[in-house]
């Protein structure tokens, strides 16, 4: 749905699903961004934050966020603390239209290519 512009649905739909592990919230909080509810967003960023300090929070899902608000920089920051450390939820970063805002950003193919991912 939000890759569809369905930001509203998207949000309804992630919520009836109840869980609201770092993967999935953080999806809202990208949802918000692009929504243009910023203040949502980073409402979202400082729950993580918090989630982060009782437990592991991979960076893509910071990473997502700041896409959703426009912010290249720090989701490109995130995303090289996530390859620092390995983050499992790279694995998606070809797949995922959640990264297609970063696509053509030579960052993002720099990136791709040291993950290791096929031209």
């Amino acid at each position: 749905l939000a890759a569809q512009g369905q930001f509203q649905e998207a949000v309804e739909e992630l919520k009836k699903a109840g869980d609201f592990t770092a993967e999935p919230y953080a999806t809202i909080g990208y949802v918000y961004g692009r929504m243009g509810r910023a203040a949502d967003a980073r409402n979202v960023i400082a729950d993580l934050q918090e989630q982060s300090r009782k437990g592991y929070v991979a960076p893509t899902n910071f990473a997502k966020i700041y896409i959703g608000l426009g912010d290249k920089d720090q989701a490109f920051a995130w995303l090289e603390k996530g390859y620092q450390r390995r983050d499992f939820w790279l694995s998606f970063l070809k797949g995922d239209p959640i990264f297609d805002s970063l696509r053509s950003d030579p960052r993002f193919q720099d990136l791709v290519r040291r993950i290791g991912f096929p031209q």
